[in-house]
């Protein structure tokens, strides 16, 4: 079996950390990027600063690939989504259908709304009534209808390898004073995906997709996390790099939603935050017992460690001090820690 893939959009954080994981296994790996976009210094990939638009292009330039990863999202904004998710689907299904490979892409949990169950599986019915639910549902409905093999591994917020997240833009932006914001209930818990792990799944699902149908959606669960346990987890990474004293916790605050509701008058950004606000106030899992079945055990690595190296990638760790984080983890309290569809945390 061929094992060359194309990850469009390789240059963000998910398609980074993909490109890094199929890299490890062994694959050649072909990066797209814009062109002229600043590309990390490794040889582990081969980086084509070829547009997505070009698709006669980029398919000539990546012959051989078997796989296409979409790893492409434009601005958060909702006019952003509704005129640029599909058409980017599109180019991403001609490139696939020009290499006869088979496409794989990320999915969330938008589709399933507002009203969604406390554990998510495959088959649970996609009733959002926001625009950028609804916006994921056609497009899902887009890669069915293709008749190009493709593949959605469906996942909660990511976190690690690089800025852009909510773990990065809110919840440590002030770790460093002993400040941690949340912006949903503390005992709400709901999903995470460690970008590193949901690398690692994908390339163990690309292994398998000969035994697959044309059309297949996986969830990965991740990490089952509420706000406390994310305290839990950081305060020993705060007492480790001496941003708090041994006797003290992080100071937890919440995100102003009261002024983003004000906001997003006139920001569209905040406007699209706002209407996403229920992610942080619905409990939620993802099953991933398919995805076990057909990979085995889910990658997964354990929060504490994951979370230390998510903030030594962000630059906030002093990398003397790391090891003493990690070893923290095996003293975190697991009151607040429940179990989760498919793994312990």
């Amino acid at each position: 079996m061929n094992n060359t893939v194309l990850i469009l959009g390789a240059r963000g954080r998910f398609g980074l950390a993909t490109a890094r994981s199929f890299a490890n296994a062994g694959w050649r790996v072909l990066g797209q990027t814009r062109p002229g976009a600043a590309v990390p210094d490794t040889t582990s990939i081969e980086w084509l600063g070829i547009d997505l638009n070009d698709t006669q292009a980029l398919a000539q330039a990546a012959q051989g690939a078997t796989v296409v990863v979409h790893a492409l999202n434009p601005a958060y904004t909702n006019k952003a989504w509704q005129g640029q998710v599909l058409p980017m689907t599109v180019a991403a299904l001609t490139i696939t259908r020009a290499l006869g490979a088979t496409l794989m892409v990320p999915g969330n949990v938008y589709n399933f709304g507002a009203a969604m169950p406390t554990v998510l599986r495959e088959d649970t019915p996609q009733v959002a009534r926001t625009i950028k639910g609804q916006v994921r549902i056609e497009m899902e409905a887009l890669l069915q209808a293709s008749g190009v093999r493709c593949i959605v591994i469906r996942a909660g917020d990511f976190f690690g390898s690089g800025k852009g997240t909510w773990f990065d833009t809110a919840m440590v932006k002030d770790i460093r004073k002993g400040v941690f914001t949340y912006p949903g209930t503390p005992d709400v818990y709901r999903a995470w995906a460690y970008l590193p792990d949901l690398g690692r799944a994908f390339v163990a699902v690309a292994q398998q997709r000969a035994v697959l149908k044309p059309f297949e959606i996986f969830h990965f669960a991740g990490h089952r996390i509420t706000g406390q346990r994310w305290l839990d987890v950081l305060t020993p990474v705060a007492h480790a790099q001496g941003w708090l004293a041994s006797d003290s916790i992080l100071k937890r605050v919440s995100l102003p939603w009261t002024a983003i509701r004000l906001g997003a008058l006139f920001v569209p950004t905040w406007a699209a935050l706002l209407e996403m606000r229920y992610l942080w106030q619905t409990p939620h899992a993802l099953a991933n017992g398919k995805l076990t079945a057909l990979i085995g055990p889910e990658p997964h690595t354990p929060l504490a460690l994951a979370a230390a190296t998510a903030l030594a990638d962000l630059g906030l760790l002093n990398p003397a001090k790391l090891l003493a984080t990690q070893t923290a983890k095996a003293q975190l309290p697991a009151l607040h820690n429940p179990p989760q569809p498919g793994h312990p945390a």
